[in-house]
């Protein structure tokens, strides 16, 4: 057991290299999100499975941390409230299920959509990206896969490149460290 306690230690070293690999677009991220709360505007994330509860989880530390008011930064998971504790298979490929968030949620020019995607490629999270990117909010897509398709309607991309986890298949260690970390640095 020490041997795996050791791996997914020495595993970590990729996340931080990661962050230290993208300083500039995390940097340009920070700035994006900080210009524009400071103006009134509003923070949503928008992602599934892992990538969905981890921008919840960073929606819901804002006002008990920062003293924000709840709905200044607000997380959408694909499939909605009962995605938090239970996985709702396909949730993850309706695009049409994150158009309706964007637009009930009153996603508006002065605001950011901010992606969060290990892979770069769920189909809800690109597609909650388009309709912000068209309502005219600023957009940043957040992935741990650098070599993913373009996504040519979020304006910001940061690709960590955590490499491949340590139980393969699994987007939840390394890539969701690096995922919450990166918000840590957006706030």
């Amino acid at each position: 057991m020490q041997d795996l306690v050791d791996l997914a230690i020495d595993e970590e070293r990729w996340v931080e290299d990661a962050l230290r690999a993208c300083r500039e677009p995390l940097s340009a991220a920070a700035e994006c999100v900080a210009t524009r709360l400071q103006r009134g505007g509003k923070l949503y994330y928008f992602g599934a499975g892992t990538s969905g509860r981890l921008g919840i989880l960073d929606a819901s530390e804002m006002p008990p941390t920062f003293n924000a008011p709840p709905d200044m930064i607000q997380g959408i998971i694909a499939g909605g409230a009962p995605a938090v504790f239970r996985s709702q298979e396909g949730a993850e490929d309706s695009e049409e299920a994150a158009i309706r968030a964007v637009k009930q949620r009153g996603v508006e020019r002065g605001d950011v959509v901010c992606g969060l995607a290990a892979s770069g490629t769920t189909p809800f999270v690109r597609a909650a990206l388009t309709e912000a990117k068209r309502l005219g909010a600023a957009t940043i897509l957040v992935t741990c896969n650098p070599n993913r398709p373009p996504c040519p309607d979020a304006a910001i991309t940061v690709d960590l490149p955590t490499g491949p986890e340590i139980v393969t298949g699994s987007t939840r260690l390394k890539a969701g460290t690096a995922t919450k970390a990166d918000r840590g640095h957006q706030a």
